[in-house]
C-alpha cells in the first residue's frame, strides 16, 4: 500500500524470568513495526524448549492458551519480514531443532552473506535442508561442529558467518546474542530484575519495565546462564558500518539506536533540511507517520508552522476488499486523509523520510493539491535511494528506484510538485554522525562494506547493472 522499504525483523530474548513467554509477547509487541508477516516465540523450561510460530501479527498469534503452552524462564521470539527465504510459515522463526548438542533456537535480523556458499558446501556433504531461510544455515554448522561444549559450538558456527547479523540463539539453559562484526543491525542489552533482555531496540525494553544496559558490541557474543553473563569476541576487528537507514526510517523514534535517540536524529534531519532546502511557505506537513519529526525539525528550522494536514487511519489491517476503480487513488485514501481545512490555499511542504519508486507520493501530492493547496514542495530527510540493501531490508531492484533512473526534474515532474528537494549525503552524515560514528550508506552510494559471495550476479538479482553502472562489491571503509 505505501512505497517503501519493507521493514527487516525484530528479534528479543529475556533470560530469569518466571513469565518468560509473556515479556517475549510484549517485547514482539513492542517491535512488531520491524516486521509484520510472521512471529513465533520458543521458551525453555530448563528441560525443553518449546515453539509456537505462525503467519500473522503477534497479537494474532498469542492468544492466552499459546503463551500458556510455553512454560519457562528463559525465550527468545522473533518479528519477520522475508528478507532470504520465502513467506512461508516454515521460514517463520525461532527456527528450532534438536542435535547432539541438544535443542538450540534461533532468531535473526540481517542477512548472512555468505550463505549460499555454506548452504551448497553443506549440501554437497549431505546436509538436507527444512527451509530456504538463510538462517537455517547457522544450525547446520552448529549440529556438525565437534566442539565438546555447547557454548563453544555455537561460538564456531557464528564465526564462520559474513554478513549482517544480529541473533538470539536459545538452549535448554542458556540465552545466547550475537551481533556480526560490522554491527550493521542493533542490539541492546538490558536489565530486568535479577535476568536479563537483550532486543533490537530499546523500546521493547520500555514495554517489559527493562532498564539499558549498553549495546552488544559488534563482533560480540554474549553467552548468558546461571553463571552469569560471559562476553566472546570471536571476530577479528572490523571497520563499523551501522545502518544509517534505522536512524531515517526503520527503528521507532521512541528508541535508542546505536546509542543515538531515534526522535533527536530525525529531528536534526529536519533541520537540516531546511537548512539545505529552504523554500518560502506557509505550513509545513508531514507524511505520517515516519515525517514527522523530520517535519518539527524543519518546521523549527524554516520558522514556518507544522500542522497534522494528513490525518493516517492507524486500523487498517493487512488486507482490504478494493472497490471499483472509480475510486482513484483508493489505495492511499483508505490509509491517509488531507485536513482540508489547513490545507486550502496555502503553500505546502511536504516532508517525508525517503522516495523509492515515487507511486504513493505522487498519489499523495494530487491528494494535497486536490484539497486546495496552492502550492506543493515536496522535502526528504535523506538523500536519494540509488541501490538496494542486501543487509537485512528488503528492498526494489534498482531499476525500479526512481532516483536510480531519473534525474530530480525528471522526478519532480512525475510527481507533479511545484518543487523537489532531498537532503545532500554530506547532511545527512553531519546529522547522524557527529561524533565521527561510521554508518553504511550504501542505499545512497552503491558502496558495499562486506565483499558478497563468489555468485556476485545471482546473489545481486541482476539489480545493479540493469542501467550500465556497477556498484562496488569489494570490502570498502564505509562512506561515514
Amino acid at each position: 500500500m505505501f512505497d517503501k522499504f519493507r521493514e527487516e525483523c525484530g528479534v528479543f530474548g529475556i533470560y530469569g524470568h518466571a513469565e518468560a513467554a509473556k515479556m517475549a509477547y510484549l517485547g514482539l509487541y513492542a517491535l512488531q513495526h520491524r516486521g509484520q508477516e510472521s512471529a513465533g516465540i520458543a521458551v525453555s523450561d530448563g528441560v525443553r524448549v518449546r515453539a509456537v510460530r505462525q503467519m500473522g501479527y503477534v497479537a494474532e498469534i498469542f492468544t492466552q492458551p499459546a503463551l500458556a503452552s510455553l512454560p519457562g524462564q528463559v525465550a527468545i521470539g522473533h518479528t519477520r519480514y522475508s528478507t532470504a527465504g520465502e513467506s512461508t510459515v516454515a521460514n517463520a522463526q525461532p527456527l528450532l531443532i534438536e542435535c547432539v548438542h541438544g535443542q538450540v533456537g534461533i532468531c535473526l535480523n540481517g542477512n548472512i552473506v555468505n550463505a549460499r556458499e555454506i548452504r551448497d558446501e553443506l549440501v554437497r556433504q549431505g546436509s538436507i535442508f527444512q527451509t530456504n531461510s538463510d538462517t537455517e544455515v547457522v544450525l547446520h554448522l552448529f549440529a556438525r561442529s565437534q566442539a565438546a561444549a555447547v557454548d563453544d559450538a555455537l561460538i564456531e558456527s557464528i564465526a564462520k558467518l559474513t554478513g549482517a547479523f544480529s541473533f538470539a540463539f536459545i538452549t535448554k539453559d542458556r540465552l545466547v546474542a550475537a551481533r556480526d562484526p560490522h554491527g550493521f543491525r542493533p542490539l541492546a542489552l538490558g536489565r530486568l530484575g535479577d535476568g536479563w533482555v537483550v532486543c533490537s531496540e530499546t523500546c521493547a525494553m520500555d514495554l517489559v519495565g527493562a532498564t539499558f544496559v549498553r549495546d552488544v558490541e559488534p563482533g560480540e557474543v554474549l553467552i548468558i546462564g546461571a553463571d552469569g553473563l560471559r562476553s566472546v569476541k570471536p571476530f577479528p576487528p572490523a571497520p563499523s558500518a551501522h545502518c544509517i537507514f534505522e536512524h531515517v526510517y526503520f527503528a521507532r523514534p521512541d528508541s535508542e539506536v546505536f546509542g543515538k535517540s531515534v526522535s533527536d536524529v530525525r529531528t536534526s534531519l529536519g533541520r537540516q533540511l531546511a537548512r539545505e532546502t529552504g523554500v518560502p511557505a506557509d505550513v509545513v506537513v508531514p507524511i505520517p507517520d515516519s515525517g514527522v519529526c523530520a517535519a518539527i525539525g524543519y518546521a523549527e528550522q524554516a520558522g514556518v508552522p507544522m500542522r497534522m494536514g494528513l490525518i493516517r487511519n492507524h486500523y487498517v489491517g493487512r488486507t482490504f476488499i478494493e472497490p471499483a476503480q472509480s475510486i482513484r487513488h483508493f489505495g492511499v485514501k483508505v490509509k491517509l486523509n488531507p485536513v482540508r481545512s489547513l490545507l486550502r490555499g496555502q503553500r505546502v511542504v511536504l516532508i517525508d523520510d525517503s522516495i523509492v519508486r515515487g507511486t504513493t507520493s505522487r498519489k499523495i501530492v494530487k491528494m494535497v493539491r486536490a484539497a486546495g493547496a496552492a502550492e506543493v514542495h515536496v522535502r526528504i530527510s535523506c538523500p536519494p535511494t540509488i541501490s538496494p540493501c542486501f543487509y537485512g531490508v528488503d528492498t526494489p531492484q534498482r531499476s525500479e528506484l526512481i532516483a536510480a533512473t531519473h534525474s530530480l526534474e525528471e522526478i519532480r515532474k512525475y510527481l507533479e510538485a511545484d518543487s523537489l528537494a532531498y537532503l545532500s549525503l554530506e547532511g545527512l552524515l553531519k546529522a547522524v554522525t557527529p561524533d565521527g560514528s561510521r554508518y553504511c550508506t550504501s542505499c545512497y552510494t552503491g558502496r558495499y562494506p562486506v565483499a558478497f559471495p563468489r555468485d556476485q550476479q545471482a546473489y545481486l538479482q541482476l539489480a545493479l547493472k540493469l542501467d550500465g553502472k556497477s556498484a562496488t562489491l569489494a570490502p570498502a571503509e564505509p562512506v561515514a
